[in-house]
């Protein structure tokens, strides 16, 4: 059976491992399979009456008693998956594609450092146990470097600490004032060793600017996208959906794409994280204040910084009103054509 293809699961369990963090179980009707570590999954769900494709990390170098285990922190900005995971309760029926891995763990290095923000400590967990473990025959050394807002909303501190040793973790919660020392850290690392980072924008770019003033090799920092973190608080906006005549509200709770459908504009769209790039629509004009938040990972760094296109169905608009054009045209596919 081909690993793109969704087969039907079961939640075996659902526990707290942290505020606001739940972990789910979840056993597939054809069984559970040895994945990488820093391994998604994706999950079919409905969101807001539409079909979506969620991915979650895997928590965890292996399935565990034939489930794979997902650790879901309840988003404030959520678009809807963290809430519908949230709702999971043991013996719920869904569909998942098996996990698979663009995050890949190198084994050869002599040194490693893993950086963590917030719910972003989800796939280093499995990294983390698979370097304790290698760590045992080769001695390369393991750091772990892990922030989040609150300590009580930071889940498997204490796991972490009793795999890599309470000298090997340092954690950072801002709102006791703490900070992480990233230059430090990245200073405390072999040259020849790697670094892998997986958090909220501002994390990734601080380890990264760390890195370059080190005089560090790029290809030895390996980042997990949040795909649909943003740089700014998601706030409402408005748009002026200039191709329909038409001004459109979108509230903070929902994302562009769905603000236009639910004004009756028609749009494509497909993969609804920010990837595909279907649902791109030109930037035609912006309030002087106006700025585009880019939580997509399909456009570049140049096409970002330009902001003459966003992903709607993840990015948004911050400090004042812009303009678009959907590129929508009559002889196109309808969205009820194209199904996540």
């Amino acid at each position: 059976m081909s690993a793109s293809t969704f087969v039907g699961a079961t939640v075996r369990a659902v526990r707290a491992v942290a505020d606001e963090v739940r972990q789910v179980e979840l056993v597939p009707d054809d069984g559970a399979r040895a994945y990488p570590p820093g391994s998604h999954l994706d999950l079919a769900l409905e969101v807001d009456g539409l079909p979506v494709v969620r991915s979650y990390s895997v928590v965890g170098a292996a399935p565990e008693h034939g489930a794979y285990r997902i650790a879901v922190k309840l988003l404030a900005d959520s678009r809807g998956g963290s809430r519908t995971v949230h709702g999971l309760a043991a013996g719920d029926r869904l569909e998942l594609r098996h996990p698979t891995s663009h995050f890949e763990l190198d084994p050869r290095r002599p040194g490693y450092l893993l950086v963590a923000g917030g719910i972003g400590i989800t796939p280093l967990v499995g990294m983390a146990e698979v370097l304790a473990r290698q760590r045992e025959r080769t001695g390369a050394p393991v750091r772990l470097a892990y922030a989040g807002r609150r300590r009580a909303a930071m889940p498997f501190v204490d796991h972490l600490r009793g795999l890599l040793g309470d000298d090997a973790v340092a954690t950072a919660a801002g709102e006791d004032g703490e900070r992480l020392d990233l230059a430090a850290e990245v200073a405390g690392l072999h040259p020849d060793g790697e670094v892998y980072v997986c958090g909220p924008p501002r994390l990734t770019d601080a380890v990264r600017t760390c890195w370059a003033d080190q005089g560090r090799p790029a290809r030895r920092l390996r980042t997990e996208t949040f795909g649909t973190a943003g740089r700014h608080p998601t706030a409402p906006f408005d748009v002026e959906v200039r191709d329909h005549g038409l001004t459109v509200h979108v509230p903070r709770d929902r994302t562009l794409l769905a603000a236009l459908h639910d004004a009756g504009v028609e749009m494509v769209w497909d993969c609804l994280r920010g990837e595909c790039g279907l649902c791109t629509v030109s930037v035609l004009d912006r309030e002087e204040t106006a700025a585009v938040d880019h939580r997509d990972v399909f456009l570049d760094a140049d096409e970002q910084d330009a902001s003459t296109r966003m992903c709607a169905c993840v990015s948004r608009a911050v400090g004042g009103r812009i303009a678009i054009d959907t590129g929508y045209r009559t002889d196109g596919p309808r969205p009820d054509q194209l199904q996540a």
